[in-house]
């Protein structure tokens, strides 16, 4: 509800393998969680980054799980962003897409992000 009432079109996938067909549809930006049931965010994260049709989309993962192993496996997979849901408020959440969406390319430093 947020991000509709800041303007975005939001379609939402209750689990993995959902979040991958809806993908085939090419949004322009990608929220994605790690805990997803059926398929979980880092493989759905890989098979999106290897087809052609869906490689381009940025990813931003949107999680709880902050180790260290798990966002070094979102951004080898090729996740753009990693944000902790709990870190951030509407707001900021709303910022951070407008980010990704006004630069696609762009891409977070994992080096720089600690949650432990």
């Amino acid at each position: 509800m947020i991000l509709e009432k800041a303007g975005f079109e939001v379609f939402l996938a209750e689990d993995g393998e959902k979040g991958y067909n809806l993908a085939q549809n090419l949004p322009d930006l990608i929220l994605l969680d790690i805990m997803l049931p059926k398929m979980n965010g880092i493989i759905l994260l890989k098979k999106l980054k290897e087809e052609n049709l869906t490689k381009n989309i940025p990813v931003m993962v949107l999680t709880n799980l902050g180790q260290e192993e798990i966002i070094k496996a979102a951004f080898d997979s090729g996740a753009s962003g990693y944000f902790l849901k709990v870190s951030l408020n509407p707001n900021e959440l709303v910022k951070k897409i407008n980010l990704f969406l006004e630069n696609p390319n762009f891409k977070m430093d994992p080096k720089t992000l600690v949650f432990d």
